[in-house]
């Protein structure tokens, strides 16, 4: 049933959006050099790798210094990217991702195989389903970003305490994956994105 209302609700989400995804492209293409989408390897449903899109927010090449970003104002970040992932709205092409099922609307965040490769057998229990754009972590550390701008060694503090934690929070949607999780994820975080 979840299946269906991701089918719909990224069709229609791609169809109204339509003229935003344009807007966005022109955007990052008159701004700073490189493609409009970030396309990056992530790990999904049954360990499985597949090709996560974004809108790219970064300079070219800046995950090569760091797959984590510090801070509102990493210097990585271009202007209007940094616009882009203030509003989630680099997000938006995951809708693409959604609609040929590599992901779901709401399920835990992919990562990338480096901390994959970390969990424990217990936490690879969220590998049991679809990937998100959305979920219970993403809404608790909705500002992830500021909190490691903090850190003396972000990479460190993101592996001891913020992953283990919104593991942790990821297992509430997995141990509960009816509609009414789905829809209450999905309230909350537009509720979230426009507060």
């Amino acid at each position: 049933m979840i299946r269906l209302f991701d089918i719909f609700f990224s069709f229609i989400g791609l169809f109204i959006l339509f003229p935003f995804f344009v807007l966005i492209s022109i955007c990052i293409k008159l701004t700073s050099s490189g493609p409009v989408f970030f396309i990056q390897k992530r790990v999904g449903k049954d360990n499985i790798d597949f090709r996560l899109m974004k809108f790219r927010t970064m300079k070219v090449d800046a995950d090569k210094k760091g797959l984590l970003t510090v801070g509102g104002r990493d210097p990585r970040i271009t202007r209007v990217g940094f616009f882009l992932r203030k509003f989630k709205l680099d997000e938006l092409p995951q809708l693409i991702n959604v609609h040929f099922g590599d992901m779901s609307l709401v399920g835990p965040r992919p990562e990338v195989r480096k901390y994959v490769d970390l969990y424990t057998e217990e936490q690879k229990k969220v590998l049991s389903v679809l990937p998100g754009i959305t979920d219970n972590a993403s809404l608790e550390y909705f500002n992830e970003n500021e909190l490691l701008a903090k850190s003396s060694d972000p990479e460190q503090t993101y592996i001891k305490e913020i992953m283990p934690a919104k593991l942790a929070l990821n297992m509430k949607f997995i141990n509960d994956p009816g509609l009414g999780s789905y829809f209450r994820i999905i309230f909350k975080t537009i509720g979230k994105v426009f507060s």
